[in-house]
């Protein structure tokens, strides 16, 4: 019997011809060998055509913090709408496509954007970080002791969801079907989940649609209110949306507002457990919270790409990319280019310049929700501080089969009592 073949993801990354490397193959980041590949294209392909992907077709990679910018700044070049194909590497069927205002291009991304923009505006902000505290208190006095338990499911979920529950004003027994929308949203056919088709994809949003009409029904004939769902009904650039266009909103939402502030919860524990001088720093002085977050969220990179379609010829990197052509914007990969941050392999609680990196885009499209994100996660680490000494990680994370979403599902932790 022949011996199972290992495979070596460094020698694997650096010994394949550059025109066969498949930079979104969903399986290295499921199993969280993607990094030599980009680390081998930011030196030897900046911007680099694949062929050879089986799940994706041809696209170009964009592997490098400045090529990167230079793309999000130009969206008259490379087009965001979701005619064209919108922000994800996968391909969806033209009449399956979300209209939602990130995958739009100007003027009517600027004016559906600008209708959810007072939730977190800072006014706003302050009112909701009474909320936050007390519900990531009650969440972590509720935690077990000297036992091991799943971080991400009581913790980086319960959090995400229940202030998801608020934004939206959405009854809050039912949110975990927020999670689960976002989850389908995002998650992969090929993985062999829940979601094994892009017909079942549809049946999930189908639900969601009609959950959310309820709610807009109840909106729309009542006074504005300052929730998501009574801006959205109520908004000159958006109250007449088509029901596709509202889902599609909706999903962009949700998933915004869910998966880049799970995945900085759950990574900010697991790179604290495997960098103890870090942890160390951090407990010495509480202070470094507020560099550590954007730090958590660099490191992370909660969503690992964004895509655009070339709408004209363009040279970027001294390639001729066409009309046409998938340009796909590998943020995790930027955010490790030591040309444009020092030392980005390490985890670093206290840099000088910790919000600078590509995690929450960049230009017209950035993420609205950044501000809040971040404060989520500097009230979490205020309040662990207080409670407790140390979370042990007990086991190796499970991670997303997925190159769009770079997440966790699983993160054994104990905490001693």
């Amino acid at each position: 019997m022949n011996a199972p073949v290992s495979y070596d993801p460094h020698a694997d990354a650096w010994t394949t011809p550059l025109d066969q490397l498949d930079p979104g193959n969903p399986a290295r980041f499921q199993d969280d060998t993607m990094w030599p590949t980009f680390a081998r294209l930011r030196r030897d392909a900046p911007v680099h055509y694949s062929t050879t992907s089986p799940m994706f077709g041809p696209y170009w990679s964009v592997t490098k913090y400045k090529d990167i910018m230079a793309v999000e700044v130009n969206h008259k070049a490379f087009s965001s709408d979701s005619g064209f194909g919108g922000i994800s590497i996968r391909d969806r069927p033209k009449e399956l496509q979300l209209p939602m205002f990130i995958a739009m291009d100007p003027p009517r991304h600027d004016d559906q954007r600008k209708v959810v923009q007072p939730i977190v505006a800072p006014a706003n902000l302050a009112k909701l970080e009474g909320i936050i505290r007390d519900r990531v208190c009650t969440i972590l006095d509720g935690l077990p002791r000297n036992e091991t338990f799943n971080w991400v499911e009581h913790v980086s979920i319960e959090l995400t969801v229940t202030m998801l529950a608020t934004l939206f004003d959405f009854p809050y027994e039912d949110r975990r079907k927020l999670s689960f929308w976002s989850d389908c949203a995002t998650a992969a056919p090929e993985a062999g989940g829940y979601i094994d088709s892009e017909a079942k994809r549809e049946e999930v949003f189908a639900e969601c649609l009609a959950y959310f009409t309820d709610l807009w029904n109840q909106r729309v004939n009542a006074d504005p209110r300052p929730d998501l769902i009574s801006m959205l009904a109520h908004g000159e650039a958006t109250r007449n949306m088509t029901p596709r266009e509202y889902l599609g909103n909706l999903i962009l939402l949700i998933v915004g507002g869910n998966d880049t502030t799970r995945n900085s919860i759950s990574g900010g524990v697991l790179f604290l457990d495997r960098n103890p001088g870090e942890y160390a720093k951090l407990r010495a002085n509480p202070g470094l919270i507020e560099t550590m977050v954007p730090e958590i969220i660099r490191y992370q990179t909660p969503l690992a790409h964004m895509r655009r379609t070339a709408v004209q010829d363009v040279e970027l990197g001294g390639q001729r990319i066409k009309a046409g052509d998938k340009v796909v914007m590998w943020y995790i990969s930027g955010n490790r280019d030591p040309e444009a941050i020092e030392e980005p392999e390490r985890f670093i609680i206290d840099r000088k310049r910790p919000r600078q990196h590509l995690s929450f885009g960049f230009g017209i499209h950035r993420c609205v929700g950044n501000r809040l994100a971040e404060l989520q996660l500097k009230i979490l680490w205020e309040e662990i501080l207080k409670r407790f000494d140390r979370i042990e990680v007990v086991g190796e994370p499970k991670r997303v089969f997925s190159s769009f979403v770079h997440g966790i599902t699983d993160l054994p932790v104990r905490i001693p009592g």
